[in-house]
């Protein structure tokens, strides 16, 4: 089967390419959805080498749901790039579910949403959300009950035949968290997906999507700016470091997994905001 085609970088210049044998080796025999072992990713520039990651550790475990947070440019998406096999690392090791991300991506094993919708305006949103399928060559039939399934987990059941420009930002968001989920993959990447919507639009969003976490026992990577959306939505959140790339704290949650957002006002709650906003202290993210 063909597999799941996902958008190109349009900044990336490809006669560029990292180092091919460097990063791509896994040990099937160690635990963990995501494991990462010394990890780096430098890109050759026309200016120079660039450093983009930087001795990145980091274990992910089954059911987990993981923030990365960080400056901007510190590699946030980048990180999720490669675990995503968008992104080659050029030192260090990295499996995703046991094996390689380029064989992990063959396997169908994750579903990536972007910063925008990236739905096409001249497909509905059934056709849109079912796209991956039509590429697997599912047939119309169960392409259109897996729309209608994966629609209502997203609360937009009734709105198959409706196109892109029909919906609000935060219902378009919705559809392709739904396009991600359709051919049931153990792990969910996200790039931001919220930060490009207003403060209540997100609040509802963010409970949302941990009601959907809850339904599907996903493993979900989630790239974040925002420190409560971190804390709230996370049972573990990676603090990163400028440029390059560096973990400078990996901070766990012990919330209830039916968390609402009064949850934002406890104790508990602020203490873990402190420390990760110490943590990007720590690191100089707020240095000019």
């Amino acid at each position: 089967m063909t597999p799941i085609p996902l958008p190109s970088d349009p900044g990336r210049d490809p006669d560029s390419e990292p180092e091919e044998a460097a990063g791509v080796a896994a040990d099937q025999n160690r635990g963990g959805v995501v494991q990462a072992r010394d990890l780096s990713l430098t890109f050759q520039t026309a200016d120079g080498p660039v450093f983009a990651l930087s001795g990145v550790d980091l274990e992910i475990d089954q059911g987990e749901f993981v923030s990365f947070i960080g400056p901007s440019g510190c590699g946030k998406t980048t990180l999720l790039r490669v675990i995503a096999d968008l992104e080659q690392p050029t030192g260090g090791t990295l499996s995703v579910n046991g094996v390689p991300p380029h064989e992990a991506r063959l396997s169908r094993d994750y579903g990536y949403v972007f910063q925008a919708p990236a739905l096409y305006p001249w497909r509905n949103i059934e056709r849109n959300v079912t796209l991956p399928l039509e590429i697997m060559g599912i047939s119309a039939a169960e392409r259109r009950e897996k729309a209608r399934e994966y629609l209502d987990l997203v609360n937009l059941g009734g709105f198959e035949k409706k196109f892109p420009w029909q919906l609000s930002g935060g219902m378009q968001q919705r559809a392709s968290i739904a396009r991600a989920l359709c051919f049931d993959p153990a792990l969910l990447l996200m790039d931001e997906p919220f930060g490009a919507l207003d403060e209540i639009v997100r609040d509802h969003l963010n409970e949302q999507l941990l009601r959907l976490w809850a339904k599907t026992q996903k493993t979900v990577v989630f790239v974040t700016h925002s420190i409560p959306e971190a804390v709230f939505l996370s049972t573990k959140i990676v603090v990163m470091s400028p440029r390059p790339g560096r973990i400078i704290d990996v901070i766990p949650t012990d919330f209830p997994r039916d968390r609402t957002l009064d949850t934002r006002e406890t104790p508990a709650f602020l203490e873990v905001a402190h420390r990760v906003r110490e943590g990007l202290r720590a690191g100089h993210s707020y240095d000019d």
